[in-house]
């Protein structure tokens, strides 16, 4: 085997080069400049040749260096890659999903009983957060994200589109000020989803209202919550009326805890997407839970559909 250059040398060569800057790649590396420039000159010295030049006072690499970068790169993305099968045997019974929140409680975790029974190998990690997982820094297999379907570097499959529907608590469907058409809202509190979703296709209140030809003066008015899953629980305990995600909302629909007062949906531009790295694509655990939970987001869609329509 020919001997190697100085690996460390390399990484920092590598953040000197794609910043041209030896100040800008030690703030990345967490180092002084004068320790990236001492790794600079070992790795030169090892090679006994300049890999950067000087003019006007600005960092140029030369046309060897250059020309070296992408080789450099790849190499460096094969050595994860080989980290990552070393680690397969360590992990292999582990997958780890990131999720949002609302969508993990509402949806995916009381159906991961039926995952752990056909696969009882594989341990699920549920990772719950609004933050898009970064799986080049963080310790994630697989992620199911709403979105308009844009994840370039990642292997990506749809999962469901999605619907906004009103719901309620059945007893606000009988009382004092029963509700029978979007016109008897005005009677009663509206519940907000304020979630970060930033899907510019869900209705607010006041956008929903308009289209259902509603004149509501306090339309904005009512509580708002900042998550989904929050604004169904309070639907459900009667608090008001929400405008829902269609697949969140719907085991509670089919335990009559919510009602559709009337058959006025919406379809959302974002839809739900499995997203994994393309080096996850071979994990005998990745391609279990992927084909488990697009046979269950089927089964979701059909649920939907036949309680909408016996809305």
């Amino acid at each position: 085997m020919k001997q190697l250059p100085p690996l460390n040398a390399l990484r920092v060569f590598e953040a000197a080069a794609r910043h041209l800057s030896f100040t800008k790649a030690a703030e990345e590396l967490h180092v002084t400049p004068g320790a990236v420039s001492q790794q600079i000159k070992a790795l030169e010295d090892f090679l006994q040749t300049p890999v950067f030049r000087r003019h006007k006072r600005a960092l140029l690499l030369t046309d060897e260096a250059q020309a070296s970068l992408p080789i450099l790169r790849e190499g460096f993305d094969k050595l994860v890659e080989a980290g990552e099968i070393l680690a397969k045997k360590a992990d292999a019974g582990r997958l780890t999903v990131s999720v949002a929140p609302s969508f993990a409680s509402k949806w995916l975790v009381p159906r991961l009983d039926r995952f752990q029974e056909a696969h009882p190998d594989i341990d699920v990690w549920v990772s719950a957060d609004m933050n898009v997982v970064d799986f080049a820094v963080d310790d994630v297999d697989i992620a199911i994200r709403y979105g308009p379907g844009q994840y370039p570097g990642l292997v990506m499959e749809h999962l469901m589109a999605e619907k906004i529907v009103p719901v309620c608590s059945p007893q606000l469907l009988t009382g004092e000020n029963p509700i029978k058409t979007p016109a008897d809202l005005i009677h009663h509190t509206l519940l907000h989803d304020s979630g970060n979703d930033k899907d510019p296709s869900c209705p607010t209140w006041p956008m929903w209202l308009k289209a259902a030809g509603v004149d509501h003066k306090a339309g904005d008015r009512g509580l708002k919550f900042n998550q989904s899953s929050l604004v169904i629980e309070a639907a459900v305990a009667g608090k008001g009326v929400a405008l829902a995600k269609s697949a969140l909302a719907l085991a509670d629909l089919e335990a009559a805890r919510l009602v559709i007062p009337f058959d006025l949906t919406t379809p959302t531009e974002f839809s739900y997407y499995i997203v994994h790295p393309p080096s996850k694509s071979s994990s005998p655990a990745v391609k279990a839970f992927k084909a488990w939970v697009a046979k269950e987001a089927a089964e979701s869609v059909d649920a939907a559909d036949a309680q909408e329509a016996a809305a």
